[in-house]
């Protein structure tokens, strides 16, 4: 049974929609997105804006199977990849006591800070 990354993978192929066009929609590099190719269960924020991208609902793709053993589930916080750095920096103050829910926030808080930091690096370092 193939893995939500793979699933991800295979639907953006079927789609003729080129890695490129989505990973700068997305605001993530090419890197990033391969990295999700290979992730066993992925974050639904970031599922649900690829379906949006290359105009596919990925809710019949995923099991029930799938959905309780991987937690494809909405986080609780989302953020805008266009938002600066120094932005991004707010606690966590959930009142929900859900510790999934909570984990899945603070996921998407460090994926959106690594891919911030790696923006950076590529300003900083990258081909001139």
């Amino acid at each position: 049974m193939p893995h939500q990354g793979e699933i991800l993978q295979e639907a953006i192929k079927n789609s003729g929609i080129s890695i490129t066009r989505i990973v700068e929609e997305l605001g993530i590099t090419r890197p990033t997105i391969y990295r999700k190719f290979k992730e066993d269960s992925l974050d639904y924020a970031f599922v649900k804006r690829v379906g949006e991208i290359i105009g596919h609902d990925f809710s019949n793709d995923f099991t029930s199977l799938q959905q309780t053993v991987l937690p494809f589930v909405a986080p609780s916080v989302t953020i805008q990849p266009s938002v600066n750095v120094t932005q991004r920096t707010s606690s966590l103050q959930s009142s929900d006591s859900d510790p999934v829910k909570q984990l899945m926030a603070l996921q998407t808080k460090y994926i959106a800070l690594l891919e911030a930091y790696n923006e950076l690096l590529m300003k900083v370092y990258g081909p001139k």
